[in-house]
């Protein structure tokens, strides 16, 4: 039995996530955590809100709340939803608890041990109009790169280069719009990346199986310009994790915080702890996941992600991690995703553009969405949500491929043969080749789902439903039924084993569609198709069986107008 620690990027705690957030981390990474435990293997799925920095100040003031009583709340919002979302996290816990704390202080005095973090008397944008000093992401202005004019001061999130606020072109505070900014002179702790980068470097190039958009990213930062830069790890904010070295006062960083930067990484292994601490595990059982001398050294870690986060996953992450010298887990694969944009433009949170996790839920259930996203991920390229394409992969996939077949075999058997499992019937030549070809191509999924190719992993469970459905159309139950109702009952016993299988390996993908697979059929019997010839012949004669209420209702075109004017692209 494998171990697999797996980690979705962790979402900033200001709001409600679009379905571009969704796709970008933490859905493809319930897909591989559903998929490993379905195969047998132990799994630790983690992941968290990210409480810290002006994103969450600003946004509980205008809530008009106490910045922590607001963090909490939205919390348990994003929770929530996604629960309803079927995300099977082991824990979601939060980059604000006292775990996080603890361990991000402790990092950072072990770094200062190591002589990897210096202080720096800085310049820094003050805003007259704020009355405060601005993060560099709250800083706005012109790409000097790109002309892109939404470029924050610390990186362009067009063409992800990374800045300082004074290389931006007309900066304003994001805050209130003000030009009035001026610089003053500040101190702060900087993470000496520069010292690392030959080890950095070669840690990447060991990662030969990365997909290239990863590693493209990380050696883009390593090695164009003047290379990989010092980062600042403090800033100067109200609301965050007290610079502490160790559990010692840092002279002269008084009221100052751990950039968000810094501390929201580690909340994954804090994460863990705040895991064992719920459940009342003892620390032994988070060490054996992240401490390589108490257990982990046979675990595989992946992490999932949108593209802008690479960098400092590749990069700043592990400077971290190797930089303490302590025996930590580190990453083994990083599944990156480039952009979901909307309907002809880019989803944005800060701008309310798109469709919003909440507001997907309050239109269908979430397996219509999870099907869309992941067999839509933007792997190679950029991709597209559009009404369009929505319905369309909908009904064609869900309602006329794999809703069609179960509720054809269900309703034929109960009308000819009441609602058990028929006896009867030798399979023959076309079961054989049936199960070959199943064969044949549950082997090719296993291998994409392996692999983390999610759009592939899509396109073959597609193509497994597809085969039952040309099975039976092919077969003809209802032709044989008059004449050789032995063999029909033979076609039918296979198709109702159809349906188990087929809710065993969609599980990662519509989980809760599974789930009312499995009821109908009255098993509990989840087991994965190692033995195809097996696994069809799992549900025996006399079974007992219910016929499911339709699995996916059809998008109709007066619902696609509907929705598509509802959200054209600003939300209320």
């Amino acid at each position: 039995m494998a171990r697999i620690l797996i980690t979705s990027a962790i979402p900033y705690i200001n709001g409600i996530k679009h379905l571009g957030n969704l796709v970008g981390s933490q859905l493809p990474a319930d897909l591989y955590a559903r998929y490993q435990r379905g195969r047998g293997n132990e799994v630790l799925f983690l992941c968290a809100t990210d409480e810290h920095g002006t994103p969450a100040e600003l946004a509980a003031a205008k809530a008009g709340k106490p910045v922590a009583e607001y963090c909490a709340e939205m919390h348990e919002v994003q929770a929530d939803i996604a629960r309803r979302f079927g995300l099977s996290f082991d824990h979601f816990g939060r980059s604000s608890s006292a775990q996080n704390h603890r361990l991000t202080q402790h990092f950072a005095g072990r770094l200062a041990e190591a002589e990897l973090i210096r202080e720096v008397s800085e310049k820094q944008v003050y805003s007259n109009a704020d009355g405060r000093f601005l993060p560099d992401r709250y800083i706005e202005g012109t790409c000097p790169n790109c002309g892109y004019d939404k470029a924050r001061g610390d990186q362009c999130e067009n063409c992800t280069k990374q800045l300082d606020p004074t290389d931006l072109i007309d900066p304003r505070s994001a805050i209130s719009g003000s030009t009035d900014l001026e610089v003053r002179e500040t101190k702060h702790l900087y993470l000496r990346q520069s010292a690392m980068k030959d080890q950095l470097d070669a840690w990447i190039d060991s990662k030969s199986d990365w997909p290239v958009l990863t590693t493209s990213i990380a050696k883009k930062w390593l090695h164009d310009g003047d290379g990989l830069q010092d980062r600042g790890i403090t800033r100067d904010l109200d609301w965050g994790i007290p610079v502490k070295k160790g559990d010692q006062d840092w002279p002269g960083m008084e009221g100052k915080v751990f950039y968000v930067w810094f501390d929201a990484p580690i909340e994954y292994i804090a994460c863990a702890k705040e895991w064992t601490d719920a459940t009342g595990r003892g620390d032994a059982d988070w060490e054996r996941w992240w401490r390589t001398d108490k257990g982990a050294e046979d675990v595989r870690y992946v992490q999932f992600m949108g593209k802008d986060n690479v960098p400092f996953h590749t990069l700043s992450f592990p400077a971290t991690i190797l930089g303490s010298g302590e025996p930590w887990t580190l990453v083994d694969y990083i599944k990156s995703f480039n952009y979901l944009n909307y309907d002809g433009g880019q989803f944005s949170t800060s701008q309310g553009r798109g469709v919003f996790m909440d507001q997907a839920l309050e239109l269908l259930p979430a397996d219509y969405w999870r099907w869309w996203l992941l067999s839509h991920a933007p792997e190679s390229s950029d991709s597209e949500f559009t009404w369009e394409n929505f319905q369309t992969s909908v009904n064609k996939d869900l309602a006329d491929v794999l809703g069609n077949f179960v509720s054809r075999i269900t309703k034929f058997c109960r009308s000819k043969f009441g609602e058990a499992v028929p006896e009867g019937g030798t399979p023959g030549d076309a079961e054989t080749t049936l199960i070959a070809n199943l064969t044949s191509r549950i082997r090719a999924y296993e291998g994409f789902m392996e692999a983390m190719e999610v759009r592939k992993s899509a396109q073959e469970l597609r193509a497994i439903w597809v085969l039952g459905n040309e099975y039976l159309q092919s077969a003809a139950p209802w032709s044989n039924f008059k004449t050789d109702p032995d063999t029909a009952a033979m076609q039918v016993r296979l198709g109702l084993n159809l349906i188990r299988l087929y809710a065993v390996l969609s599980a990662p993908f519509i989980p809760d569609t599974s789930a009312r697979m499995l009821a109908a059929m009255n098993t509990l019997d989840a087991s994965w198709p190692d033995a195809v010839d097996a696994a069809v012949s799992a549900l025996d004669a006399g079974h007992g069986f219910t016929v499911p209420e339709v699995l996916f209702a059809k998008i109709t075109d007066e619902q696609r107008e509907e929705w598509q004017a509802r959200f054209a692209g600003v939300r209320s």
